[in-house]
C-alpha cells in the first residue's frame, strides 16, 4: 500500500486548486468543435480488459461472486500478456474502419493498466510491468486513430472507496468519498498530462458521487485539456456531459443531444472462452443503426490473458471493415437522418447526399421516402439499378432483389438543398405490425434511460433496439392501438432472456384478462390464438430478465 501513502501526500496541490474553484460551480462543456470531431470518427473499438482474463469471468463483476475477493484482487501477481501488441490492436480497428479507441484504464475492481504514482496496484507491480495505456496510445498516434481512456468512478478495491465486497454491497470502515475523490484526480490528471490528448474521459458508475464531489474534477481536467470530451458518467448531470451513452441497446434518433452506444461483439464485456461473436448482420445493424440515429458506435472487445483478442472477432472486425470501405462516404464524418431509423434501416447525410442503408423491404418491394425536397438523383452504391418515382406521398423507391445488398442496400440521394436543413421525417412499418410505433408505457425502465430503454423501443420494427425492464419480480409492457382492434398473432423478440413466465392481456371495462401463457421462455416468441377484439394489450412478464425487442400483434384472419 505505499503507492496508497504516496497519494496522500502528492495530493495536497490538486486538492487546493480544485477547491479554489469549488466556489464556482461548472457548467460548461466541451467546445462544440471538439464535440462535432468526436461525432465525425462515428466508429470507435472498447477494450475491456485485464488481470480478470485469467479467470474468463467479468471484469468488475465477477470479483466476489464466480471469483474470491482475495484470490481476484491477487491476479495481477499472475498477469504477464506477453503477447500483447498494441501496434496489431490498432491494426485490428484500422482494418474494421474504426476511428478511435477507448481502454478500459481502471475498471471498478481497482486495478490500474498504467504504472501509476498515486498506488501500487497496477500494471508495474505484475510480471508483465510494461505500461499498456502508453503502448497503446503511441500506437494509435502512429496509427492515426484516435485514443481515449475508460476510467471507473467506483473503485471496489481502494480503501477509501466507501462501498466493497461484492459489486460495492458492502461499506467499508475506513471508507471517504473525499478523500477517495482526491485520488481519482491525481489518476485523472495523470492520464491527461501522460497520455494526452485524449479523445475522450470515458467515466463509469458514479455511485455515491455528488456535483460537489466531480464539478472540480470536471474542471481540472478541461483546464488541462480544453477540448477534452468526456461522457454523461462522471456524476449524474447532463449539464456537464458532452454525451450518453446507451449500454448493450440502440440509441433513438437524436440529433440535438450527441450519444454513442457502446456494445460487445460477443456477450460479455471481458474476454470470456467460447463467446458467441455476433453475426455480420448484427454488427453491421448496431452501427448502421446508430450512425443513423446520429449516434456514435463504440463496439467492444475483450483480449485474452495473453494479450491477443481472439481470432474470430479479429475476423469479425475485418469483415466488417470490407463491407465500411464500400460505403464510407456515408459513414464516418456524416450526421444521422433526414430519414429516422426503424425496422426500414437508416439514413445519414453529407452536403448535399442522403445515404439509405435499407436493411428491410416492404412486401410490394417498395419504400416511400416521405420528403416534399426536391431528390436530383438516386445511385444504387450496393448494385447496378434504382428506380425512384415522385407522387403524391413523397418519392417511391425500388431496387431489383438481385441489386440489393444482403446486409444492408445503400442507395444514394443527391439533393437540391444542403441535406443537413431537411427536418427529419419517420419512415413506414416493414412488417405491418399494429403496434408500430403506438403508444406504449411500461412497468419500469432500466437506469430510467427512457429515450434509449423505454417501452417505444418495442414498438419500432427494429430487431436492434430494447425495451429494458428494471429486474422486478413482476414487470409489464402496455401498448394503445388508438382503436378496438382484432388480433389474433403475436410475435416478440428478445434478446438475452429469461421468464418464468410470460402472459398476454387485453384490457376489457377496467380489467386486464388473459389470453394465453408460456412458461420458460427463453427468446423468440410467435403464437397464433382465436381473434380478440380490444384497443389495450399488455405482457405480463413474471420472474425473470429481457432485453424485449418487439412486441408485435397481427391479424391474419380477415
Amino acid at each position: 500500500m505505499e503507492g496508497f501513502k504516496r497519494h496522500l501526500i502528492a495530493c495536497s496541490a490538486l486538492l487546493l486548486l480544485a477547491s479554489a474553484w469549488s466556489d464556482q460551480p461548472v457548467r460548461s462543456k466541451a467546445p462544440q468543435e471538439a464535440v462535432e470531431a468526436w461525432k465525425d470518427l462515428r466508429f470507435g473499438m472498447f477494450i475491456h480488459w485485464g488481470p480478470v482474463a485469467l479467470t474468463g469471468h467479468e471484469i468488475g463483476w465477477s470479483r466476489g461472486s464466480q471469483t474470491p475477493i482475495e484470490e481476484y484482487d491477487n491476479l495481477y501477481k499472475r498477469f504477464n500478456p506477453k503477447n500483447f501488441d498494441a501496434d496489431e490492436w490498432v491494426r485490428v480497428a484500422k482494418a474494421a474502419g474504426m476511428k478511435y479507441m477507448v481502454l478500459t484504464t481502471k475498471h471498478h475492481d481497482g486495478f490500474c493498466l498504467w504504472p501509476s504514482e498515486y498506488t501500487d496496484y497496477d500494471i508495474g507491480e505484475t510480471p508483465f510491468k510494461r505500461d499498456v495505456v502508453g503502448e497503446l496510445a503511441e500506437a494509435c498516434r502512429k496509427g492515426g486513430i484516435g485514443f481515449g481512456t475508460y476510467y471507473s468512478v467506483c473503485d471496489w478495491w481502494h480503501p477509501l472507496y466507501p462501498k466493497g465486497g461484492r459489486a460495492g454491497s458492502e461499506d467499508k470502515p475506513a471508507g471517504d468519498m473525499d478523500k477517495y475523490i482526491e485520488y481519482l484526480q491525481n489518476q485523472t490528471a495523470e492520464l491527461i498530462k501522460n497520455y494526452g490528448p485524449l479523445t475522450t474521459m470515458w467515466f463509469d458508475v458514479p455511485r455515491d458521487v455528488k456535483a460537489r464531489h466531480n464539478e472540480p474534477t470536471l474542471e481540472m481536467m478541461r483546464k488541462l485539456q480544453p477540448n477534452l470530451v468526456v461522457n454523461n458518467r462522471a456524476y449524474y448531470d447532463e449539464n456537464v456531459a458532452d454525451y450518453e451513452t446507451p449500454e448493450q441497446n440502440l440509441g433513438i434518433f437524436n440529433n440535438k443531444r450527441p450519444w454513442e452506444t457502446c456494445m460487445t461483439i460477443a456477450r460479455q464485456w471481458a474476454w470470456k472462452p467460447n463467446d458467441p461473436v455476433k453475426s455480420l448482420e448484427q454488427c453491421l445493424h448496431g452501427l448502421i443503426f446508430s450512425i443513423g440515429g446520429d449516434g456514435n458506435f463504440l463496439f467492444n472487445v475483450g483480449p485474452n490473458a495473453l494479450g491477443e483478442i481472439e481470432p474470430e472477432q479479429v475476423a469479425r472486425l475485418k469483415e466488417m471493415g470490407e463491407w465500411i470501405s464500400n460505403y464510407a462516404d456515408g459513414i464516418h464524418a456524416t450526421r444521422g437522418g433526414p430519414f429516422k431509423p426503424s425496422g426500414w434501416g437508416a439514413s445519414t447525410h453529407k452536403g448535399k447526399a442522403i445515404y439509405l442503408f435499407i436493411a428491410r423491404w416492404p412486401a410490394n418491394g417498395i419504400h416511400t421516402l416521405p420528403m416534399t425536397g426536391k431528390i436530383l438523383k438516386a445511385e444504387n452504391l450496393s448494385g447496378k439499378e434504382a428506380t425512384l418515382k415522385q407522387t403524391a406521398n413523397g418519392y417511391e423507391l425500388s431496387v431489383p432483389a438481385e441489386d440489393r445488398d444482403p446486409i444492408a442496400t445503400v442507395v444514394k440521394l443527391t439533393v437540391d438543398a444542403p441535406a443537413g436543413s431537411i427536418e427529419p421525417m419517420d419512415m413506414g412499418s416493414v412488417t405491418g405490425s399494429l403496434t408500430f410505433r403506438k403508444p406504449s408505457t411500461a412497468s419500469s425502465v432500466r437506469w430510467n434511460q427512457h429515450d434509449f430503454q423505454g417501452p417505444h423501443q418495442a414498438f419500432d420494427d427494429n430487431p436492434g433496439s430494447h425495451w429494458v425492464p428494471s429486474g422486478k419480480q413482476e414487470e409489464w409492457l402496455a401498448v394503445d392501438l388508438e382503436k378496438p382492434q382484432t388480433v389474433d398473432r403475436i410475435k416478440i423478440l428478445q434478446y438475452a432472456a429469461y421468464l418464468k413466465e410470460l402472459s398476454l392481456q387485453y384490457e376489457q371495462d377496467g380489467e386486464w384478462k388473459t389470453i394465453f401463457s408460456a412458461d420458460e421462455v427463453t427468446g423468440d416468441l410467435e403464437k397464433p390464438f382465436s381473434p380478440v377484439t380490444a384497443q389495450k394489450f399488455r405482457l405480463l412478464l413474471k420472474d425473470g430478465h429481457t432485453h424485449l425487442s418487439e412486441f408485435q400483434l397481427y391479424r391474419n384472419v380477415p
